[in-house]
């Protein structure tokens, strides 16, 4: 595997997989040789990718790291069932590196952007992710199969999600995972999920000063 940018020789490549594995650890999650491989696969072809399709600002590999893999992997104890649906997945996060580690659970990665959802088309045919389904829709046009277990997203703003018909895609029991940075203080309207208050979860990500939550809202 070759990696664009700063990650071209043995040595970078080394220090990505040290520094994944370092923060996997971190995080409690066991990362057998095989996910490790395949998560610094979607990391390689995310920085070739990036370089024509401007997919994520963040540019170094290295970075890429903990701002996207373990960011995305740091909620992967909250997931609950196993029909995942991920919101404004953009490049794939943080579905594509959750469903690396969970191959069990089956995923849908949701995007309105044509160029982001042809490029999580390419890493699931690359990778084999047969777990994995992306969907090119606008949240207020999507109309799933089914119900799902959780629902999660990166980068969509809390009220747009809660305005959504969420709760109508959302299984009981089910869970809304609202991925955020600073804890917001504003309070949200949960009312169609259930009457108990959202819990908030901070999060410690490797490698990552920046302030990072996680808002749970449980439908019962």
């Amino acid at each position: 595997m070759t990696m664009a940018g700063r990650a071209t020789d043995p040595g970078a490549e080394a220090g990505l997989s040290e520094r994944l594995s370092a923060g996997a650890q971190a995080l409690g999650l066991g990362l057998t040789a095989d996910r490790q491989g395949l998560l610094l696969r979607f990391l390689a072809m995310l920085v070739h990718w990036n370089r024509a399709y401007n997919l994520t600002a963040v540019r170094d590999p290295l970075e890429m790291v903990a701002k996207h893999l373990l960011d995305s992997l740091a909620i992967h104890d909250f997931l609950f069932g196993d029909r995942v649906l991920d919101v404004g997945t953009g490049a794939g996060l943080p579905g594509i590196p959750l469903a690396i580690l969970s191959p069990e659970r089956r995923f849908w990665l949701l995007d309105s952007n044509g160029k982001k959802v042809r490029f999580v088309r390419q890493v699931v045919l690359e990778l084999g992710l047969a777990n994995v389904e992306p969907v090119q829709s606008r949240i207020e046009t999507y109309r799933p199969q089914g119900k799902f277990s959780t629902i999660v997203s990166r980068a969509v703003a809390a009220d747009d999600i809660l305005r959504a018909p969420t709760a109508q895609w959302l299984a009981r029991p089910g869970r809304l995972l609202l991925m955020k940075g600073r804890e917001t203080e504003e309070p949200l309207d949960t009312s169609a999920f259930s009457a108990a208050a959202p819990r908030v979860h901070r999060l410690s990500v490797p490698f990552l000063d920046v302030s990072r939550h996680l808002i749970e809202i449980r439908s019962d």
